[in-house]
């Protein structure tokens, strides 16, 4: 089936399907002191309302900032606009630092764990109760794990082509959707490729692991390893939680994927019972239920559509199907001062239109268990030589299926710089392909070793590399004075805009929230 569709793509003579595709990133940072440790500051006033500010928030901490990027057709203006983020954002932090590792720094207990602020107004003190009930379930600590998410969606021009391709009758909108869960499913099946090449996360901080944390090898006094992970992030030492491994979300049609995410919105969770939905008088989660909200189920991918202001993730999925998707697996790497580069932007779209022009069966329940095992085994144990993935039931090892999807990947980066000219989408699959030969040149063997060189700790190399990308900054060329400007207006704006939304609520907080659940 992929190499029907490759080649009705590749015969296309007047224009190139492939060529345009939108991507955006959001990276995640935390804020530390000069010296590492968690800030403790507010989110600093140069940077505006963290409720609206289009380009700079905070995810689950108020010093977990977010740079997020608009959506653009080439990754240079992608990787730019992320850079120019990064570079506003250093003049606005005095003597605090962009901590660069996934893994978190020295960030003590969870009650030293700020969480996000967001003013007064209702959507503001929801975002706040949902991140107090996620420090509830699932501890402060776990949450202030940083990532960078890769937002993707295909060019508008490929959907006609594909439709004529696979002889499909009914509406653009359905095809469309089908399509991406497509490539979700496959993502599911093959996205432990995407830990192995781009994992950076193979060490943490002693402290963070607490004294009744998982038992690891000692790299030092203060540093837990395993000698072969990729992504302790993405494994169950990190996202994975138990409580949700028992949720059961289809990637099998859209309908289905709405319909079981609505459910466990509404179904009582046991252990999240325990904590009540108020305390005091004062909310302390939004609900017992299994889910809070939507995106309180982590998956490393997620098919979205940009939601309208008061829409629910769900609602504007089932209004017009699904748009984009969103890659959440991508470790921040500590060796590009922007945490991510444009040879893995542009591998990570070659191979998310691989997933979806392969064949991509349902999911049942078997081959769902194998694709979570390959995940989390590959995380903690993906360059181990013994290491095997299970392929139907079959054990292969990550080298060999590895090299056969990334020889398909090659067939699209070729088709993508046959649009563009040039051949830089080829050279970054080779760059992958490279890393199959040799896993230590994988950034999470890259920085096993720069840690074995220095003889230091996880914290210190982090530390230094924080330092050193705030002085990368700081000594490239200053940003264009337009985006400068443009930087500042979203700011301030972004304030008025905030004060707009607390001038304009008319409910309380318990008619606010009843009436947001009450929107399917």
């Amino acid at each position: 089936m992929f190499d029907r569709r490759i080649n009705r793509l590749a015969a296309e003579s007047s224009i190139n399907p492939l060529v345009g595709g939108r991507k955006g990133v959001e990276k995640e940072s935390l804020r530390v002191t000069a010296t590492g440790h968690l800030s403790g500051k507010p989110h600093p006033p140069a940077f505006g309302s963290a409720l609206t500010n289009r380009y700079i928030t905070t995810d689950f901490s108020e010093a977990l900032l977010e740079f997020v990027t608009p959506a653009f057709s080439n990754t240079w203006e992608t990787l730019r606009f992320l850079c120019d983020i990064h570079q506003f954002s250093y003049a606005g932090l005095g003597d605090e630092l962009l901590w660069v590792s996934s893994m978190p720094c020295r960030i003590g207990a969870d009650d030293d764990i700020p969480l996000a602020r967001y003013g007064s107004s209702n959507v503001g003190r929801m975002k706040t109760i949902y991140r107090n009930g996620l420090g509830l379930r699932y501890g402060r600590s776990m949450q202030t794990i940083a990532g960078v998410h890769f937002n993707y969606s295909l060019p508008d021009a490929f959907w006609p082509v594909f439709k004529d391709i696979e002889a499909f009758s009914g509406s653009m909108e359905f095809l469309r959707s089908e399509a991406y869960f497509g490539l979700v499913r496959n993502f599911r099946r093959f996205g432990w490729l995407i830990l192995y090449l781009f994992g950076a996360s193979p060490a943490l901080c002693r402290s963070f692991a607490g004294e009744n944390g998982p038992k690891m090898p000692l790299l030092n006094g203060d540093t837990l390893y395993q000698p072969f992970a990729t992504s302790l992030r993405m494994s169950d030492l990190g996202y994975s939680n138990r409580t949700q491994a028992k949720i059961n979300i289809s990637l099998n049609h859209i309908d289905e994927y709405i319909d079981d995410l609505t459910r466990a919105i509404h179904t009582p969770e046991p252990a999240f019972e325990k904590f009540g939905v108020k305390a005091g008088g004062e909310y302390v989660q939004l609900s017992v239920n299994q889910l809070q909200i939507e995106n309180e189920y982590y998956s490393p991918i997620r098919p979205k559509r940009v939601a309208n202001s008061g829409e629910r993730p769900t609602a504007a999925l089932r209004r017009g199907g699904v748009e984009y998707v969103e890659i959440r697996s991508l470790d921040i790497n500590p060796f590009d001062p922007a945490g991510i580069n444009q040879n893995a932007m542009r591998f990570v779209e070659a191979f998310v239109i691989y997933c979806l022009l392969q064949e991509s069966p349902p999911l049942d329940d078997q081959a769902s268990e194998e694709a979570a095992r390959n995940h989390t085994q590959t995380a903690k144990n993906g360059r181990d030589p013994d290491f095997r993935l299970m392929r139907g039931g079959e054990p292969v090892s990550l080298r060999d299926w590895g090299s056969e999807i990334v020889r398909a990947v090659h067939n699209v980066a070729e088709l993508i710089d046959r649009g563009n000219g040039g051949s830089d989408y080829r050279d970054a699959v080779d760059v992958q392909s490279g890393l199959l030969e040799d896993p230590d040149s994988t950034p999470s063997a890259r920085l096993l070793e720069e840690l074995n060189l220095a003889g230091t700790g996880f914290f210190d190399f982090a530390l230094q590399a924080a330092k050193g990308h705030k002085e990368y900054f700081a000594a490239v060329e200053p940003m264009q004075q337009d985006r400068l400007k443009h930087m500042e207006q979203e700011a301030s704006e972004s304030l008025q805009r905030q004060r707009a939304i607390e001038k304009g609520d008319s409910l309380s907080l318990d008619e606010y929230l009843a009436a947001y659940f009450s929107r399917d």
